[in-house]
C-alpha cells in the first residue's frame, strides 16, 4: 500500500552522520523493474537506488551529493536549515533527481500527501523533480531542467539565471503561491 516496494535491508546512509535510510525501488513511471537481490552497504549504487525517509537528517543525506537519485517521504518533515539538493544521478540512463512527498498504491493512485518545511530549498541537481505534497519555503534553482509536478510551493520560486528558468518543465499540476522569477 505504500509508494515504494522495499527491496533490501536497512543500511547506514552515505552521509557523514550516517542516518538510517532504506534502499528501495520505486514503482512509478520512472522505474520499470524491481531490484530483487539483496545488497550490502559496500554494494549500494547511489546512482540508481532510492531511499524512503521519515526524518529530516535522513532526507538531507538522501538529497546530498552522496545521496540517492530519489528520496520519498512517508510523513511531514520540518527542517531548521536549508535543504540543498546536489550531485549528478541517473535513472534509466538519464540524468534525474526526485523527491516524492506522497504515497501511492500499486495502480499509482496517490494515497497521502506530505508537507516538507524548510527555510529554503537550493536545487543544484539537473532535472530535479519536486513531486506531490507541499513544500513550505522558497526554492532557489541553480540547475537546468527543474520540474514541479503535482506539488505546491508555499513560497517563491527563484531561478539563478534565465537559462535555468527557460529549461524548467511546466506542469499544470504545479502551483507556486509566491513569485516565480530570475533572481
Amino acid at each position: 500500500m505504500l509508494v515504494l516496494v522495499m527491496t533490501a535491508t536497512i543500511f547506514a546512509g552515505c552521509a557523514k552522520e550516517e542516518p538510517v535510510v532504506e534502499e528501495t525501488t520505486e514503482v512509478t513511471e520512472e522505474t520499470t523493474e524491481e531490484t530483487t537481490e539483496e545488497t550490502t552497504e559496500e554494494e549500494v549504487d547511489a546512482v540508481s537506488t532510492a531511499s524512503i525517509v521519515t526524518e529530516g537528517d535522513a532526507l538531507v543525506a538522501a538529497l546530498s551529493a552522496d545521496g540517492f537519485w530519489l528520496a520519498a517521504t512517508l510523513n511531514d518533515i520540518v527542517l531548521e536549515e536549508d535543504l540543498v539538493v546536489e550531485g549528478e544521478f541517473t535513472n534509466r540512463d538519464e540524468i534525474a533527481r526526485k523527491i516524492g512527498l506522497y504515497t501511492q498504491d500499486a495502480d499509482r493512485n496517490v494515497l497521502e500527501r506530505f508537507t516538507l518545511t524548510a527555510p529554503s530549498m537550493i536545487v543544484r541537481s539537473e532535472n530535479f523533480r519536486l513531486q506531490g505534497g507541499t513544500f513550505v519555503g522558497d526554492v532557489y534553482v541553480e540547475a537546468n531542467g527543474f520540474h514541479l509536478v503535482d506539488n505546491t510551493i508555499e513560497g517563491n520560486l527563484y531561478f539563478a539565471s534565465q537559462e535555468y528558468m527557460d529549461s524548467s518543465v511546466e506542469d499544470e499540476t504545479g502551483v507556486v503561491t509566491g513569485v516565480v522569477e530570475v533572481k
